[in-house]
């Protein structure tokens, strides 16, 4: 790969240079501040772009969204010593290929960089980690706002019961449940579903599959 580093302490840059190209990647160009980078994207036109992002001028969150606007067939990975989730997740929405910290081995960068010339992504394993439970976190954040809190498997089994016109003293027969039992699960039940009553609960089954019309 052709390689430009963008980083503001010279003595990085000198070192990480030196590493790569005793890998036999080729280091194109290097740059002390965000503008420059840009600059020399647009002049030397590498492959893969090792960015910093706290540097003058122009920060390497800012010089990678320019990058990737005007040059997308580069690839911008972040190389910083931040952790930080804002700076992770900023990154990602500007279009980086990957997010390595500087407290990396140089066996687990060189692997994370043939990771990247074969187009995958390059993480560090507990700043992938971290991506899932900060997805995951949102996803049941989500779930929650939008009410969609799962049936459990007795509550399913009285709503596909009463879909099918069974009255509660009916379903209490069949569940081996008393009355109360049912009542109390059609209101979490509706609770759940945000449903007024036992027809919308119904058309709700019928819609969801939860009981088919030829039952």
């Amino acid at each position: 790969m052709r390689i430009l580093l963008a980083d503001d302490h010279a003595l990085f840059r000198g070192g990480l240079a030196s590493l790569l190209k005793a890998w036999g990647m080729e280091v194109v160009a290097e740059a002390s501040d965000g503008l420059e980078a840009v600059q020399k994207v647009r002049l030397f036109r590498p492959d893969l772009v090792l960015m910093d992002i706290n540097m003058p001028q122009c920060n390497g969150l800012e010089a990678t969204r320019l990058i990737k606007a005007e040059m997308p067939e580069t690839k911008v990975v972040i190389l910083t010593v931040s952790d930080d989730s804002d700076d992770l997740f900023e990154a990602m929405k500007s279009g980086a290929q990957g997010y390595m910290l500087k407290d990396l081995s140089s066996e687990q960068f060189g692997e994370l960089l043939l990771g990247v010339a074969r187009g995958e992504a390059a993480l560090n394993p507990s700043l992938a980690t971290r991506i899932w439970n900060e997805f995951s976190k949102e996803g049941a954040r989500r779930q929650a706002e939008a009410g969609e809190e799962p049936l459990t498997e007795r509550e399913t089994e009285v709503l596909r019961l009463v879909a099918k016109g069974t009255s509660n003293k009916e379903v209490a027969l069949a569940l081996h449940i008393s009355e109360n039992t049912v009542g109390y699960h059609m209101k979490n039940i509706l609770s759940k579903l945000h449903l007024k009553n036992r027809t919308q609960a119904a058309s709700y089954a019928h819609r969801e599959g939860i009981i088919k019309d030829k039952e």
